[in-house]
């Protein structure tokens, strides 16, 4: 008897007891037996079914308390579907176990296929990912990874400075000047072998020298730290061409399609130049893509000389801000130093939303008067004063202002006052 085991069977049949008495675990196996004999015919009587392997050891476990039993029936079945199912309820027929009044309920009809299906199934994933871990790369892989730990290798330090550099900076007409060691590595890696950084915020005097001999390319960062490398390196060397990388991104980490469009798009270093002598410290969009350095609005129009302007509006007094006030707004524009971006802030100082600058006007709208001060990281112009003036925003804060406060019905403040 009991031939099969539940590793064997196909279905497993669960079901509960509860018996209004003091019964042992023979006692139920007794009643099962019994009261079901003849019950569903000679073909499933559960002796011949466990003699000839077809229904496996039935499994009783109770457990008597405050003069009452309760427990499970777990019976092993190899027949069909439907035979299962009739053995099944044939359990539910017994309502006496010994002297004592019970009751079966089938709980569940478990098909064992379906969890060894799943096992199956989640063991084969883990097998092919082990598989994919361990199995060598074709051969394109193989000849990236060469020619990377070339190009690391191919990194060499020029002059007495001992600047990281590509190995055309020697031979070549032409020079790449980027910031760091990771930067002339990116270049290298795609193909660029006339780089070399300066390795700082200053200017060694190699870098200066080479600047006299070849035609120079200052390709920096799309920050804050990269215009101000750019400004500093033409005041001490001969800069040909300026270009930077996207905004808020570093040259270490574009893409080759990226770098080709900012070389492709770099800017004389003259024009430039003659931005930063007229008075403007952040120079304007180089071109709309890669090679950015600032976006500035249009200037507005000069007053005649034969009649002076007279301010628009009543003089203003001074901005009255609350401490409050003046630490948020001091610490907005410290965040967003560099981003060429814009907070729109709420009446409670909590900030509705950050956007590129070129976005304000739309966001703003959008907003339709629920914007109390917007901060960005530029400088205050005619059109974002115009732009506050019509959607009543109160505060302007931004890093310096070309427009007086007469000249505006808004509040105008800058980082200096903060």
């Amino acid at each position: 008897m009991g031939k099969i085991s539940q590793v064997s069977s196909k279905y497993i049949i669960h079901a509960t007891i509860e018996i209004e008495g003091v019964v042992d675990r023979p006692d139920v196996i007794g009643a099962i037996f019994g009261q079901t004999e003849g019950l569903i015919g000679a073909d499933l009587e559960l002796r011949e079914l466990q003699r000839s392997g077809r229904i496996g050891r039935i499994e009783v476990n109770v457990d008597t308390r405050s003069g009452k039993t309760q427990g499970t029936i777990i019976i092993p079945s190899s027949l069909d579907k439907a035979e299962t199912s009739i053995i099944a309820a044939s359990l539910e027929v017994i309502q006496r176990i010994g002297p004592c009044n019970a009751k079966i309920k089938v709980k569940k009809i478990e098909d064992v296929r379906i969890s060894k299906r799943k096992y199956v199934v989640d063991r084969a994933k883990l097998l092919l990912k082990e598989m994919m871990d361990i199995v060598l790369p074709d051969s394109q892989e193989i000849a990236d990874e060469v020619a990377q730990s070339v190009r690391v290798m191919e990194v060499q330090e020029f002059g007495r400075d001992r600047l990281p550099a590509g190995p055309a900076v020697e031979e070549g007409d032409e020079i790449i000047i980027v910031e760091g060691r990771a930067d002339v590595l990116n270049l290298l890696k795609h193909g660029f072998k006339n780089a070399i950084a300066i390795n700082g915020t200053s200017i060694p005097q190699t870098i200066i020298e080479l600047c006299r001999k070849k035609e120079v390319t200052a390709f920096v960062d799309g920050d804050r730290g990269g215009r101000l490398i750019i400004q500093e390196l033409m005041t001490v060397a001969e800069v040909d061409f300026v270009t930077m990388a996207p905004d808020g991104k570093e040259v270490e980490e574009i893409t080759k399609k990226e770098i080709h469009k900012a070389l492709r798009s770099r800017v004389a270093a003259e024009q430039v130049k003659m931005e930063i002598k007229g008075g403007d410290e952040r120079p304007k969009r180089l071109n709309t893509t890669a090679s950015r350095i600032n976006q500035r609005y249009p200037q507005p129009p000069a007053p005649r000389a034969e009649r002076p302007s007279r301010p628009q509006y009543a003089p203003r007094k001074a901005v009255q801000l609350s401490a409050d006030e003046k630490g948020k707004f001091k610490q907005m524009l410290e965040d967003l130093v560099g981003t060429r971006g814009a907070c729109l802030v709420d009446e409670k100082l909590n900030i509705l939303g950050k956007v590129p600058i070129s976005e304000v006007e739309t966001s703003v709208s959008s907003l339709k008067g629920g914007v109390h001060a917007v901060v960005f990281d530029g400088v205050i112009e005619r059109p974002i004063v115009q732009l506050a003036e019509r959607s009543k925003v109160k505060f302007v804060v931004g890093m310096d202002t070309k427009i007086k406060p007469a000249e505006a019905r808004v509040n105008i403040v800058t980082l200096g006052e903060l």
